[in-house]
């Protein structure tokens, strides 16, 4: 069940998907699908330093909102990072 699911491939669908993903949020904020990829691995590189982390359910993408002020639009990195444990600690 939750074994099989670990060690799987994702399916062409859920790849392309991925991909569109991250060409449109690279479009919005004006950055290159490749520099989206770097910054998204790097995330998951630092965070995985101190804590495991599910990389296979880990979300990051850029959305656009409102400023404070409402004058404008501001691009913010979310990240949804399902941990499994905090390094040097047991659960």
């Amino acid at each position: 069940m939750g074994l099989f699911k670990f060690f799987s491939k994702k399916n062409s669908k859920s790849i392309a998907k991925d991909r569109l993903k991250v060409l449109l949020i690279s479009d919005r904020v004006d950055c290159s699908p490749e520099m989206m990829e770097m910054i998204k691995n790097d995330i998951i590189r630092v965070i995985s330093k101190y804590m495991e982390i599910n990389e296979q359910e880990t979300d990051i993408h850029i959305k656009q909102s409102v400023t404070i002020d409402k004058k404008g639009y501001a691009a913010s990195i979310c990240a949804n990072v399902p941990i499994k444990n905090v390094r040097g600690q047991r659960a």
